[in-house]
Formats: C-alpha cells, sequence, structure tokens
C-alpha cells in the first residue's frame, strides 16, 4: 500500500505566499516524476509544476514565476512554493506522484487527497 498525504492548504490575501507539501507513505523502492496539479470549481484539474527524480522542473506558464517546486528525495516529498497569489489561483491542489513500491512491480501513478487553497481578493 502506497499513498500520497498533501498539506499546507488555507486562506490567504491576494499576494500573500502558501506551502504545500506532499509525504509518500508505505512500500516504496523508488519515485520517480512528481508534481502538483489543481482543479478550481467548475474547471478541468491542470497541471501546475512537476519535477523529475533528477530535479528537472516544469512550471506552467500561468504560475511561472510566482511558483515554485522542490522535492526531498531522502524525505519521499515534494514541495510547492506560491507565492504572490492569485484570487485565480484558488483550487484544490492536489500531488501526483510515480512511485515503485518493489523492484518487481511498475511504477503506479498514486494521488494525494488533495488539499484547498484559497486566496481572497
Amino acid at each position: 500500500q502506497v499513498q500520497l498525504v498533501d498539506s499546507g492548504g488555507g486562506l490567504v490575501q491576494a499576494g500573500g505566499s502558501l506551502r504545500l507539501s506532499c509525504a509518500a507513505f508505505g512500500r516504496i523502492f523508488g519515485i520517480g516524476d512528481m508534481g502538483w496539479y489543481r482543479q478550481a470549481p467548475g474547471k478541468q484539474r491542470e497541471l501546475v509544476a512537476n519535477i523529475t527524480s533528477e530535479g528537472s522542473i516544469n512550471i506552467a506558464d500561468s504560475v511561472k514565476g510566482r511558483f515554485n517546486i522542490s522535492r526531498d528525495n531522502a524525505k519521499n516529498t515534494v514541495y510547492l512554493q506560491m507565492n504572490s497569489l492569485k484570487p485565480e489561483d484558488t483550487a484544490v491542489y492536489y500531488c501526483n506522484a510515480k512511485i515503485r513500491p518493489t523492484i518487481l512491480m511498475d511504477y503506479l501513478d498514486v494521488w494525494g487527497q488533495g488539499t484547498l487553497a484559497t486566496v481572497s481578493s
């Protein structure tokens, strides 16, 4: 059993910052790409940022220059630092990771439960 537990959401005023965390627990042989997605009310889930196991980063244009992603491989954790937040950043943020439970298994696509970030104007 492998799971992702994400946290760090909350209510913040426009211009403020939040830091999201997501840790992987369970039987883990290796972790590939890790990332953050978000889903605003009435909209489809979209990629915010992802990071490979080697540290290569991809960030969506809508948040480039304001958000940054990082990971701590020793802690099986990925972070999303969100600065200069705007009301349109309000969404449920989900972490995602490709996790290989054992050497005999392929990578699984695992999702966190989601954490709500609300930005007030």
